[in-house]
């Protein structure tokens, strides 16, 4: 089918980092520091409560990264908890105090399939869950299976976990086109080269195909659809706002300077969980800051084993790219580290 990009502002339409409410007409906010902008943010729009929590928030970040790795979780989750409340304030959301997450261990060694969590139907993470039309009815996940969804440490699993399945499909060029004879649009990309082949597009989900009208490249294009009408430029950004909310069920990005963005392979793999990474990341850094807190001695057997790579990676970056990813969903922007073009 043959197609054209999307231009918008003068750029190519393509994917938002925020899920519920993306500003697709906003410039990127190149910052050195997000915590500092969001704090400036909370202020000009009078979110004083708010604010007060998300400096708490920034304060537990900071003691965080001077603490050894079996004490860190405790101020890495609290750090998520406080932001975590900071948004669902300024959002207007309502909330208990309660977490809305606990765990336990299964009976067994000390394994992470042995730490289960629980995604209760109240509490601050169940308000999370509903804002991203996510579950919250006590499901259940091993702490394996958690760390297995992010994409941020999908590397460091993989070497952990020689024998399961990638999950995460690195991108290129993600865009929007439409048809040159009609008002038809939908996502494309291209995958990257080494995972160029109909192998890697069959383990993708029946919402995408190759575009077999691109021969020099891998190229996928969602088989769903929306209108982009030229003339009605506004009616079809919204359109798209829709269209893109359940484009972002699939697709995830990595906190970097750079855009790095990854598709989702399909269900049917053991491990596999629909859920967002801030939910994902807040429900696992919950648990090992309960092994922190009540079975330190747990937590440090978790470290001397084959997991230890995957655990520090784990906690050394979830908290910024928990922070990023509430940030833009919060504010609808997209934040990148100045020095590189928007």
């Amino acid at each position: 089918m043959a197609h054209r990009e999307i231009q918008y502002k003068n750029k190519p339409l393509t994917i938002h980092k925020a899920v519920s409410d993306p500003s697709f007409n906003e410039k990127t906010i190149l910052v050195t520091s997000t915590w500092d902008y969001m704090g400036l943010w909370f202020k000009r729009n009078h979110k004083e409560k708010a604010l007060f929590y998300w400096q708490q928030a920034q304060h537990f970040y900071h003691a965080t990264t001077e603490l050894p790795k079996n004490s860190s979780p405790l101020t890495a989750y609290y750090c998520m908890l406080n932001a975590a409340k900071a948004f669902l304030l300024a959002k207007n959301i309502t909330f208990s105090d309660r977490h809305g997450v606990s765990g336990r261990q299964r009976a067994g060694q000390t394994y992470l399939s042995n730490e289960i969590v629980k995604f209760k139907g109240g509490g601050i993470l169940a308000e999370l869950c509903r804002h991203l039309d996510e579950s919250a009815n006590n499901e259940e996940h091993s702490l394996q299976h958690l760390l297995y969804n992010m994409p941020f440490i999908h590397r460091a699993y993989d070497l952990s976990y020689d024998s399961a399945p990638e999950l995460f499909i690195p991108i290129k060029n993600p865009e929007i086109v439409r048809s040159r004879t009609t008002n038809e649009a939908w996502f494309s990309a291209e995958l990257d080269k080494k995972y160029s082949n109909m192998n890697t597009v069959n383990r993708l989900s029946n919402n995408y195909e190759r575009d077999e009208g691109i021969t020099d490249r891998c190229v996928i294009r969602s088989t769903r659809r929306f209108q982009w009408v030229p003339s009605q430029k506004a009616q079809s950004l919204l359109r798209y706002q829709q269209y893109h909310k359940t484009l972002r069920k699939d697709l995830f990005y990595i906190h970097s300077p750079q855009r790095l963005w990854y598709i989702k392979r399909s269900n049917g793999v053991e491990g596999f969980i629909e859920r967002s990474t801030i939910t994902l990341i807040f429900a696992a850094m919950h648990r090992l800051s309960e092994l922190a807190r009540y079975s330190p001695e747990r937590l440090a057997k978790h470290f001397e084993g084959r997991y230890n790579w995957l655990l520090s990676e784990f906690i050394s970056i979830a908290p910024l790219q928990f922070i990023d990813e509430l940030s833009c969903e919060l504010t609808g922007y997209e934040f990148m580290p100045p020095g590189r073009v928007s």
